[in-house]
């Protein structure tokens, strides 16, 4: 049974971390001293239980909870070497630890574990941050809360802080918590309740009094809707943001690949269309939490949202330009010779008016939180300006803050990428059989996947067990209908900026002698597969030429292509089309860096859709074979006497696609355990 002191702070911290108007993913951290039996002397010994470094407080478990000896963290105080060296303090935080297992400790330990109080919260509310933004904050403190909380001057985090809060409440034993300028608000209590309810209450306070002075004042915080920059209607907004999304990816993937996010919500495009976007946008985030994940400012589009998509586009490019020029000079202007290297000048955030907000990490979950790490930030803007004006902490702090040794050591601390990290991968017929062995073996080395299958509810079973929205979405597609195929492209680059990697498999196969085989069988598998095939392609194309990233595309062919084998005309020679294709295809779209390659695999049985679907029974008629025998019976016809499995075929489509066959393309890859008639000669 764990302490009674754990239990309470990581119910509060569920709680408090369940609330966005509490707290922002991942931000804050919250505390809990108690008294546990030391194993070493059998006595009593006081500890501190804290968020460790990482994670998100509507998550936490008491795993992720560092566990720390109260009695030498407070001794660091001792041996604190100033504020010019405190970063040395966090390494000397391990040497308080108490046992094995637990998280690492976090910058902010200090203020948890100086602070006179049983509990301790350190939230970041955007109410109490638009506070601690506004250029009269500390007056704005007072006023909204008289002496029960006290207006802490910005200070970065660290061990200095810690100190400074510390002084503070002893200086004040009626206050019950503070506001951090530039920062967040700090709470405390002697039980867990009391700390949650004074959290509580600081954020509805400062929430109210924001509320009470915009519903007084004569113009929108953000100024005057500007014509033009209007919302666009919803369809014709999100078609424009498909279609400017792999652009802008592109461009924010400069100096290494990101994974995109789009976001039209009301908070965004009511920001955008105002006359002060440029204004406020300029002077950037503040909260450490947030620049640090959204860039010191965004890129904004200077553009009405009514213009046409090629004047977008174009100055999108001009745009781009101009903020790589300023973000070097932001890095040249405050580096010194300690400084880490320059991590890359593309914007996170591109804000574009009537359309919404693009949002870029490395993976689709840093992407997703920077989104909303930006509408915290606009949220603050609007409550600062309502009571104030919005004035975030010093250029200089900023950049203490992103290139600070302790951020770039945790970077350094980060496992390796996964060979398709970043890339973005459609699969079709990937709701069964090859296509979703395709996608589990893509998302499980990093990419995410798009799931495309004409039975929707197959698709998103699949997506659910990759992992959800962050990993994989499901999208209803018949690869037969042009609008459909190319409202599948839309929604990858919706849902991840754009494609990299795309997979031809949707298929079917009816077998039937040439005197049976009628036009309908006919034209049903060529436009399945040779005609769906090329509008996939298609549609793919151009989305990767306007990435500008290169690209891959496979072909789930089939030995079929090459073999010529009994009562099975219209599937063959569909086959055989989506094989030239993967020729045509490579030599018309190297120029752009796009990989175009095929696999041929031998009959697939086990989990196939098409074999379960009738396939099998009429093919097993044919070899006279029993239905159940028919993967054994192919096996046997091959030179390695082994059945092919889904996972073979998506082992080849890695193969193709991953980092060891960059200067391949043209390729068909056998994947048949030994088909001598199907030889590529």
């Amino acid at each position: 049974m764990s302490n009674p002191a754990v239990q309470s702070l990581v119910a509060r911290s569920n709680r408090l971390g369940a609330d966005p108007r509490t707290t922002n993913y991942a931000g804050g951290n919250t505390s809990a001293k108690g008294v546990e039996v030391d194993p070493v002397t059998g006595g009593d010994v006081e500890l501190l239980w804290v968020k460790g470094s990482g994670g998100d407080l509507g998550k936490l478990t008491a795993k992720n909870l560092a566990v720390l000896r109260l009695d030498r963290v407070r001794a660091l105080v001792d041996t604190y070497p100033g504020v010019e060296r405190e970063d040395e303090m966090v390494a000397a935080f391990d040497y308080c630890l108490h046992g094995r297992g637990g998280a690492a400790p976090s910058i902010d330990t200090a203020m948890h574990g100086l602070v006179d109080a049983a509990h301790v919260d350190h939230l970041h509310p955007d109410a109490g941050i638009a506070i601690a933004t506004s250029a009269d904050g500390e007056k704005l403190t007072t006023e909204i809360f008289g002496d029960a909380v006290v207006w802490v001057p910005w200070r970065r985090p660290g061990f200095q802080l810690g100190l400074d809060i510390a002084a503070i409440k002893e200086a004040n034993p009626q206050a019950v918590g503070c506001i951090l300028g530039g920062h967040g608000i700090t709470a405390w209590g002697d039980t867990s309740d009391e700390a949650e309810q004074r959290s509580l209450w600081i954020i509805r306070t400062a929430e109210a009094y924001i509320d009470e002075q915009a519903a007084h004042l004569a113009e929108h915080p953000f100024g005057a809707v500007r014509a033009g920059f209007e919302a666009l209607p919803e369809q014709e907004r999100r078609a424009l943001a498909a279609a400017l999304a792999p652009v802008i990816r592109g461009l924010a993937s400069t100096d290494k690949p990101q994974v995109g996010h789009f976001t039209d919500s009301d908070v965004v495009l009511d920001f955008t269309a105002r006359t002060e976007l440029a204004r406020l946008a300029g002077l950037g985030t503040s909260c450490p939490d947030h620049f640090l994940r959204t860039k010191v400012k965004p890129l904004v589009v200077d553009l009405p949202a009514t213009v046409p998509v090629e004047d977008v586009v174009a100055r999108l490019h001009e745009l781009h330009a101009a903020y790589r020029e300023d973000y070097q000079a932001y890095y040249d202007r405050n580096a010194d010779a300690n400084s880490p290297a320059i991590r890359g000048a593309d914007p996170a955030i591109v804000l574009v008016p009537g359309v919404g907000m693009f949002s870029f990490g490395k993976d689709k979950q840093t992407a997703r939180v920077a989104g909303e790490f930006y509408v915290n930030a606009i949220n603050v803007m609007r409550g600062a300006e309502a009571i104030s004006t919005y004035a975030p902490i010093e250029e200089s702090e900023k950049f203490r803050i992103e290139y600070w040794a302790l951020e770039e050591a945790k970077l350094a601390r980060m496992p390796k990428p996964k060979a398709l990290a970043t890339r973005v991968a459609v699969v079709t017929g990937a709701g069964s059989g090859i296509g979703k062995a395709i996608a589990e073996r893509l998302a499980a080395e990093g990419a995410c996947v798009v799931i495309a299958d004409l039975n929707l509810e197959g698709a998103q079973a699949v997506a659910d067990e990759l992992g959800g929205p962050d990993v994989a979405v499901a999208v209803q597609a018949d690869v037969t209908d042009e609008d459909q195929v190319a409202a599948l492209i839309q929604a990858a680059s919706l849902a991840f900026g754009g494609v990299d990697l795309v997979v031809n498999n949707a298929g079917l196969s009816i077998s039937k002698p040439l005197l049976d085989t009628t036009t309908k069988d006919w034209d049903l598998q060529h436009d399945v597969m040779a005609r769906g095939s090329f509008l996939v392609a298609r549609e793919a194309a151009r989305a990767m030429v306007a990435q500008g990233m290169g690209g891959d595309i496979v072909y789930i062919a089939s030995k079929n292509s090459l073999f010529a084998g009994p009562n099975n005309i219209a599937y063959s020679a569909t086959k055989a089309d989506q094989a030239h294709q993967v020729r045509l295809l490579a030599a018309e779209l190297g120029e752009h860096g796009i990989r175009v390659n095929g696999v041929n695999p031998d009959v697939v049985v086990r989990g196939s859709g098409i074999f379960a679907g009738g396939w099998g029974a009429k093919r097993a008629a044919v070899y006279g074979v029993a239905e159940d025998k028919l993967g054994e019976y192919y096996a046997q016809r091959t030179l390695l006497k082994k059945e092919v499995l889904p996972e073979h075929v998506a082992a080849a489509v890695f193969a193709l696609t991953g980092p060891d066959l960059v200067q391949t393309t043209g390729l068909h890859v056998p994947v048949d355990s030994g088909v001598a008639a199907a030889f590529l000669r």
